[in-house]
């Protein structure tokens, strides 16, 4: 009864909240994630939309039904209406307020009504609400001023956005796509237009709009299509010998295999990527996309980007993010400017990559990439201010030279290298962020030999640049500090591609992540070995120990899973996603025996038959970790005891759906394992 009461206190709090006239936001923070109940979702959305104090803007319709295409209309709406479950007096009644809403839409905006368009899909789960047609008027329209994105016609904007942001988190999925001519707007032009009103069935749209209004964030639904998307990658991968029209197909029926009970995972998921996701690419078309500013957006711009483009306010910025924030996006910046510009003055945080090296010296190119790769994981290990997951290009931001850049570019593009950017404006736009305090804040400038000062290279006939200074005194500062403070840290990096480089076999490349003196150090909990803790917050700061795919020195083994389960002595299994250091993620299931914690991977179009990605004894957990926004994603992490330390070696991640059960029972066993031992 108890837990009854509970939970229910958050819809009397919600209550209450609307009352005293609460923010979309307070609404998020008190529904976490819970679908609306019928009876208050009407004011939640008005509220949500800023709808409450919009007045009858009806009242000066005429009632007269003369648009050019007013017969197209009525005939869309009849035939729409008609595949309802409603009976005949409610389809008259929908059909004459979706046509009445429509046609005064177009007459107050004077613009015309067309097919396929998705207004009549958006009216539907408007009109279930009930509302006076007032009302739904007032949704209806805020709905497309705010949260339909502009262009959704044939090579418009938004779906180039959409494919940047698909390349920038599955580089493989999306080149696959482009192999086979597939672009987003053949298959979720619906999904943008309606909000998948037109694709998903209402109860399913009801709950995601839930969530979606109370975010206040338009572009949320470029990572609701981003999901829809990656959780077909395994199927559309397996697609390689089918035809375009059959894969565009298996696309648009996606969202109609979603169910009202997927709905919190789905936009949970969704959530997971936008904060993997650069701001400050969203910002600069936010505007454009979804606003009645009248302002346009060269499409060139994204339908010709190599990659996801990212402000310099956002690199510079991210140096000041604590690193251990898993919710902020951390760049490793990689400078592929030519060696005698980069000796003219670089960020102190910046591995150097010379792009001429691809052409004139490929193999020490090739070389040079891997030990950059690794360079990035040992930064991430060791906790680096220039450590990042993200990897983020510095061309020399002049269009003459910057073509080999762009080869640098592609060329880890083609490695479906994940998390991939490139700074918008290249090294000019860092240049210019700093303006009078460039001396400062970057390593070895020379005024005499930079290019960005000196365009000819002969400071003496010509004129200093004028830059365009950005006020941030706390990025100023960090990286005045980091001109001395970071040369260390930025040799120790180089050192070790240098010692790569020279000794490549050094290096072991199998994906394993080897122990040293200077690896990450964890203190030991208890004097027993070995130990485990478990935390609320992920404080690994994405070490990036885990395997990039499958565990390379396990020979590849495939079970019967119901055999599996029978034969081995199973305390308990739980379904869920392992998620690689890569971003896939992959449906497996958790099998936790008397001694091991196993990880059994899903075969495609094979049921009932899983592959063995993993055995870890349970003696080597010494910790378990789980994010405070995102309990279900829990992390493993396994070591060695040493000292009074534990050494890190390696981890897994997963999304679990009973996270808080499957962590009690993992640690429980555990426990069972220490008292046995003591026994």
């Amino acid at each position: 009864m108890a837990a009854e009461e509970e939970d229910n206190t958050w819809l009397i709090e919600l209550e209450s909240a609307l009352l005293d006239g609460c923010t979309a936001q307070e609404i998020n923070v008190l529904t976490k994630g819970k679908k609306i109940p019928e009876s208050l979702r009407p004011d939640v959305w008005l509220l949500c939309l800023g709808c409450q104090d919009a007045g009858n803007q009806m009242l000066s319709f005429d009632e007269i039904f003369d648009l050019t295409n007013q017969t197209l209309l009525r005939d869309d709406v009849k035939k729409f209406v008609k595949g309802l479950d409603n009976d005949e007096d409610e389809k008259l009644s929908v059909i004459s307020d979706i046509e009445s809403i429509i046609t005064f839409y177009c007459k107050s905006k004077g613009i015309h009504y067309s097919s396929s368009n998705g207004w009549i899909e958006i009216l539907l789960p408007l009109l279930s609400l009930k509302l006076p047609k007032s009302d739904t008027y007032n949704l209806f329209e805020k709905i497309i001023q705010l949260y339909i994105p502009k262009g959704c016609t044939k090579n418009g904007v938004p779906f180039h956005i959409l494919r940047l942001v698909l390349q920038y988190h599955d580089p493989e999925l999306c080149s696959f796509l482009d192999t086979k001519r597939i672009t987003p707007e053949q298959y979720c032009l619906p999904w943008l237009r309606s909000l998948f009103a037109g694709t998903c069935n209402i109860e399913v749209v009801l709950f995601m709009w839930d969530l979606y209004f109370q975010r206040s964030d338009p572009f949320f639904i470029f990572f609701l299509c981003l999901i829809m998307i990656i959780n077909t990658r395994e199927q559309l991968l397996q697609m390689k010998n089918e035809d375009k029209i059959t894969i565009i197909q298996t696309l648009s029926k996606m969202p109609a295999d979603l169910e009202a009970n997927d709905v919190s995972d789905f936009c949970s998921l969704a959530h997971y990527y936008s904060l993997k996701t650069p701001l400050s690419f969203r910002e600069d078309v936010l505007e454009v996309l979804f606003s009645e500013s009248g302002l346009e957006i060269n499409s060139k711009l994204y339908s010709q980007a190599l990659c996801l483009p990212v402000a310099v306010h956002e690199l510079i910025e991210s140096a000041t993010v604590d690193a251990t924030d898993a919710d902020n996006v951390k760049f490793f910046l990689v400078d592929c400017r030519p060696a005698e510009q980069y000796n003219s003055g670089h960020l102190s945080t910046a591995f150097h990559l010379d792009c001429n090296l691809m052409l004139q010296e490929p193999n020490a190119f090739n070389t040079a990439v891997q030990g950059l790769l690794n360079a990035q994981r040992q930064a991430l290990a060791a906790g680096s201010l220039a450590a990042g997951e993200h990897l983020c290009f510095v061309g020399s931001g002049r269009t003459e030279e910057d073509s080999y850049a762009h080869m640098v570019v592609a060329s880890f593009l083609k490695r479906n290298t994940k998390h991939v950017s490139m700074l918008d404006g290249g090294f000019v736009a860092i240049h210019d962020y700093f303006g009078p305090h460039m001396t400062d804040c970057l390593e070895e400038h020379s005024p005499s030999t930079c290019l960005v000062c000196a365009p000819n290279n002969n400071n003496s006939s010509s004129e200093l640049r004028q830059a365009t200074v950005r006020d941030n005194i706390p990025a100023i500062q960090l990286f005045s500090k980091l001109s001395s403070a970071m040369k260390a840290k930025s040799q120790e990096v180089k050192g070790k591609l240098i010692e790569y480089i020279v000794n490549p076999n050094s290096t072991v490349s199998s994906g394993e992540w080897h122990v040293s003196a200077n690896d990450k150090k964890e203190q030991r909990y208890r004097n027993v070995p070995p130990v485990f803790s478990i935390n609320d917050e992920d404080d690994d700061s994405r070490s990036e120990m885990k395997r990039d795919g499958t565990d390379v020195d396990l020979l590849e083994e495939f079970i019967d899973v119901n055999s599996f389960l029978k034969e081995h002595k199973v305390i308990d299994k739980f379904p869920c996603q392992e998620v690689l250091v890569n971003g896939y993620m992959h449906d497996s299931y958790l099998i936790v025996t008397e001694t091991h914690l196993v990880v059994l991977r899903d075969i495609p179009n094979k049921k009932g038959i899983a592959r063995v990605m993993s055995r870890r004894p349970l003696s080597t957990i010494v910790k378990i970790t789980a994010k405070k926004r995102h309990p279900e994603l829990i992390t493993f992490k396994y070591g060695i005891p040493d000292g009074d330390n534990l050494l890190i070696k390696d981890m897994d991640r997963f999304l679990i759906p009973n996270a808080s059960i499957a962590t009690k029972v993992v640690s429980h066993q555990i426990v069972q394992q220490l008292d046995n031992k003591v026994q």
